[in-house]
């Protein structure tokens, strides 16, 4: 669906579908790794191909979108998990191709989808800087021209000439940002880098993505951090089930997206063979589940995780968000000083918030599931959504826009007028 922008469409969509088989890892059923896969599993194949082999049920991972996105556009894309977003962009970065469909680019595409996409292990960042340089088909010296500003924005200075294969996963990141951001790509594909790095690192992440487009450039920006998506994208889309639900503002699709994932608790379907947040629970005093809460009532959290391999420093965090997704405060066990399990298997957690804290009003719990490097391993944004109900403590007037969510009781003391 064509936007009302008079700007040229640097991306057009139309019809775009792609089908997997269940149990299949999204990239597989092209060609090039159809072969490889049959030279790595031939009676797999084999089984796949014959009369009377097993045939899997297939699954519309993304069906029937329309599309256009204009230069100078921060196109934020917001869904559930499975609703799409990544297969979006990994059909856009040419990295699978569609089951249905056209999409056509104008301009140069720079991708950044996966930690190291794009990099050869046995280069050094220096040398791998040089390589998506001329991948871009830009030229030694106009590299030569951006390499100081990549390498002080990545922060890996020191690390320049060591082989990318020695990084942290951070690292990678940052660096593949850096080059991604600042090598001259006429269209920028994202997904969750905000996710690694510090305060400072997204801060500056935020603001190239904002410099490319005043540049007259596109951003393609696949988030679960709602706050992000707000701050920074001009327009967003909600994908769910693999079709286009909601287009328009980011604070209107945010709100759709909310809306569409209100929730008492969260339960998720297991991913094998992955990290990952299991199931996060509202509970009342005395440990009673909730679906609604009173503004003077204590809450807690209970959230199960499970590890299927040792993961030493493992953290969890719970964000709360007010009706708009404004995160209001956020905690982790790291705060409480409490060190999580970190060996394999089902574990389970309990975060409690104070009494007298929040205003009526229906309110979102995000959870987040994190290793020691800070990177991702798992997110649900939001995990539940909760009412809060007012009651004898509440403020006479309730919410308005300018007290904000969060009632605290502050102390005030009349003081004697000085001479």
């Amino acid at each position: 669906m064509p936007t009302s922008s008079d700007r040229r469409p640097s991306i057009e969509i139309r019809g775009l579908g792609k089908e997997y088989a269940l149990g299949e890892e999204h990239g597989q059923g092209d060609l090039r790794e159809a072969i490889t896969e049959a030279g790595r599993h031939p009676i797999r194949a084999l089984r796949r191909i014959l009369p009377g082999g097993r045939k899997r049920p297939r699954i519309w991972a993304l069906r029937d979108l329309d599309l256009d996105v204009c230069e100078g556009e921060i196109l934020g894309i917001v869904g559930p998990n499975g609703a799409g977003k990544t297969t979006l962009l990994r059909l856009l970065s040419r990295i699978t191709d569609p089951t249905a469909g056209r999409f056509t680019l104008r301009g140069r595409t720079a991708s950044l989808l996966a930690i190291g996409m794009g990099f050869h292990f046995e280069f050094t960042g220096r040398e791998n800087i040089y390589l998506s340089g001329t991948i871009l088909g830009m030229r030694k010296k106009e590299i030569d021209k951006r390499f100081d500003e990549i390498v002080a924005f990545s922060g890996v200075e020191t690390f320049i000439d060591t082989p990318v294969k020695r990084y942290s996963s951070g690292m990678f990141v940052r660096l593949g940002f850096a080059v991604a951001a600042h090598l001259d790509a006429e269209i920028l594909l994202v997904d969750e880098v905000l996710a690694v790095g510090d305060a400072a690192f997204r801060k500056r992440c935020l603001g190239a993505m904002n410099d490319v487009a005043r540049g007259g450039r596109t951003v393609v920006f696949v988030s679960h951090d709602m706050g992000s998506i707000q701050r920074l994208c001009t327009r967003a889309i909600l994908l769910d089930g693999g079709r286009l639900e909601a287009e328009g503002s980011p604070e209107d699709v945010v709100r759709a997206y909310l809306h569409s994932t209100e929730r008492p608790a969260y339960e998720a379907e297991t991913r094998t063979g992955q990290p990952q947040i299991l199931s996060v629970e509202l509970r009342g005093r005395g440990g009673s589940p909730l679906t609604r809460a009173r503004a003077s009532s204590p809450l807690e959290a209970v959230l199960r995780y499970v590890l299927p391999a040792p993961c030493p420093g493992v953290r969890l965090e719970a964000t709360l968000l007010a009706p708009d997704a404004t995160p209001l405060l956020s905690t982790s066990n790291v705060d409480a000083n409490l060190e999580l399990p970190s060996t394999p298997g089902e574990h389970a957690v309990r975060v409690e918030l104070p009494s007298h804290l929040l205003l009526p009003g229906d309110f979102h719990l995000a959870v987040s599931l994190h290793d020691a490097l800070g990177i991702v391993l798992d997110r649900e944004e939001p995990a539940l959504t909760f009412p809060v109900d007012p009651d004898a403590s509440t403020p006479e007037r309730g919410h308005m826009p300018h007290r904000g969510w969060v009632h605290v009781r502050c102390p005030w003391t009349l003081l004697e007028r000085g001479p």
